[in-house]
This record gives structure tokens, sequence and C-alpha cells, in this order.
């Protein structure tokens, strides 16, 4: 009598291993030997053991059942196994797990989404703008209608599987009899054969073709947003839908301006004079506007003064944010003797400064945002 296959040993992994593992060395292991990709000696045979053992450990109860009792316990001694050919017995799940479905590859089948990015300038994020892209993506044969064949004549039926795609074994053992459904070799799963190749896509029915759209950015938009185009992706095949262009914005740094969050800071000079005595200036915004700001006297490095409005458009409201103006006092490194002579005496004057603490400084920030 044949001991039973370890089911954790084909799919590579210990006896603990979690859901996701289970699913992870199956997504590897079907890839590896589904018998599209591998034409090795053996490999179609390999694939019937991953997808049986996955059936068993992906399933919580047929799991526990099999870590006490064996394949006599799943399903109630060993059916799942029927006809066991180093797994053999059980239907093609590759295709339900990578596609979604279980239904034969002949049908409509959804293009591809595709991924794209795209440099901006702070400008066309913060107001919007209107943007070429070029990408490359599968389009439809326009010279065979998609179907692959010379002059868009239609495929010929798979004289194998005779259209359907799929061959069918019935094997019997001491459980009953079963049914092993899998893809028709001939026609691949398609269930039509290409006898008369298009010369411009090989008989593929599709192609790959340079693409340039253009993409309306909204106004409010940050670095690595994501902008969705329906229908812009690769074609689909036998009639389904395309898929759609994911674009990502790369906004390039400002010479001028930073962004945080919806607002925009400005780094603003200021002379250790200015500083002292106060000031009135003009301060310069993203839209190319001068506005002014007044500053008291005692302006101390760091200080937030907010400008309302000035800033960056709610992406999904009414409304903007505001411009931030950071204050740095500049130390001159070079002095006239003259210069040097009332610095001195400026110093004397003012005796030594107290360091502030965090507690304020911070505050001064929060009151500034508030």
């Amino acid at each position: 009598m044949t001991a039973d296959p370890d089911l954790y040993g084909v799919l590579g992994v210990e006896r603990s291993a979690s859901s996701d593992e289970i699913k992870r060395a199956f997504r590897k292991l079907a890839m590896e030997f589904h018998p599209d990709r591998n034409k090795e000696s053996g490999a179609e045979a390999r694939f019937k053991q991953v997808n049986a053992a996955y059936e068993v450990l992906s399933d919580p109860d047929k799991r526990a059942k099999y870590d006490r009792f064996g394949l006599n316990g799943v399903n109630g001694g060993a059916q799942g196994f029927a006809g066991y050919e180093g797994f053999g017995g059980f239907g093609d799940i590759f295709d339900a797990f990578f596609r979604g479905t279980g239904q034969r590859r002949g049908g409509p089948q959804q293009g591809s989404d595709l991924r794209a990015s795209l440099d901006i300038t702070l400008e066309e994020a913060v107001f919007g703008a209107e943007k070429e892209i070029v990408f490359q993506r599968t389009e439809r044969c326009l010279e065979c209608k998609s179907t692959g064949q010379l002059n868009g004549d239609p495929r010929e039926t798979c004289s194998e599987c005779n259209g359907q795609g799929e061959l069918r074994r019935v094997q019997q053992s001491l459980f009953g009899q079963f049914v092993n459904v899998t893809a028709c070799p001939r026609c691949r799963g398609e269930g039509q054969i290409v006898t008369n190749p298009c010369p411009e896509c090989r008989g593929a029915g599709a192609k790959r073709a340079r693409v340039k759209r253009t993409v309306r950015i909204p106004g409010g938009v940050d670095d690595g947003s994501q902008i969705r185009i329906a229908g812009e992706g690769d074609a689909g095949m036998h009639g389904g839908a395309s898929g759609s262009l994911y674009v990502e914005l790369n906004v390039q740094e400002h010479e001028v301006f930073k962004r945080l969050d919806t607002n925009l800071v400005y780094d603003l000079p200021l002379n250790v004079a200015q500083a002292s005595l106060g000031v009135e200036l003009e301060v310069p915004t993203l839209e190319g506007e001068q506005v002014a700001l007044k500053l008291k006297p005692g302006v101390q490095p760091g200080e937030v003064h907010v400008i309302k409005g000035r800033g960056v458009p709610l992406l999904r409201g009414n409304g903007r944010g505001d411009l931030l103006v950071r204050t740095f006092v500049v130390v001159p490194s070079k002095l006239s003797k003259e210069q040097q002579e009332l610095m001195r005496q400026l110093a004397d004057s003012l005796g030594t400064p107290t360091v502030p603490d965090d507690a304020s400084f911070f505050g001064r920030i929060r009151d500034a945002l508030s």
C-alpha cells in the first residue's frame, strides 16, 4: 500500500505555515509548473500535485482533518484524490486562482492594467493642468480584426477538443469514477487555432503600440497621487474590455516654495536690523503675485506667519490651504569697520540674551497654525 503523500512537503512549507505562506508557495509553484509555461517532462504531473495539495491546505476544515487523519480524513475517505497519479484528479484551479474565474480561456478576458509615471511642476500640482503622456500598450490588430488570421478570416475549430478548449478524461478508482479536465494542448484552451497567421500581428490578434494621450490633472494633487484612466490599458481578448491606465504623479521640487499638506511654506530671510526693528515687506506667492506682510519688532528665527488662502486647493471640496512664511535671521559673515563698531555698541547695550525654551517655540507654531 502506498503511503500518503505529504501535502506540506509538496508545497515546500512547514506544517505550521500560515494561510498566506501556503498561498505564496502555491502561486510560485503553479507558475513554475503550469503546462502552458513549462513543457518539460513531468511538469504537468507536478502541477497537479501542487493543485491538489493547495485544494486541501487552503481550506481550514480540510486542513484540520488532514492534520489529524491524513488523506483518509479529507472528504470522508480520500475522495479528492481519486485516481491518484501524483495527485491527479483535480481540475485546473490555477486559472480560477490567477484569473478570478474558472471560465474557459476562449471566453472574454479583460485586458491588463498599465502603470506610467508623469513628472509635473508644483504649479501644475496646485492649480491643475493638462499634460501629454506617451506609453506602450497591447492593441487589437486591425488588419485581421483580432482574429489572428490573414485578411480577418475566422479561425478554424480545433479538431482535438472540437472547439471546447478542454479535454475530459474519465478515471476509475476504488472510490468511484472521476473526471479530470485539462486545457487542450493543441489550441491551448482557445477552442480555435490559427491556420493562416496575419503577418501584422503574427497570429496573435493583438500587437504592441506606442500611444500618446492627454492627462487631465486636477488642482490639489500631491506627489505620488494616481490618476486612473479607464479603457486605456491593454486590449481585452475575445471581446473582453480593455484595462485601465494608472498614472502616478511625481511632483518636482520648487526653487522657492515647499509643500506641507495643503499649505505652502516660504522661507523669508531677514537681517538683524529688520528682525529687531520690525519691517513691512512683500512676499511672493505661487501665482506670481506679491502680498504684503507686516512683521512686528523682535522677530525670532523660525517664527511662522500665516497668509490665509494662498496655499493648495482642497482636492475634494472647496477652499485652499495657507501660505506659511517662516522667518530666518541671517547673521552677516563680513562687516565693515564702521558696522563692527556699531555692533559692539549694540551688543554692550543689549547685554546677554536668554535662550527660549522649546515649549514656547512650539507654542508659537501652534498658535500660528490655529
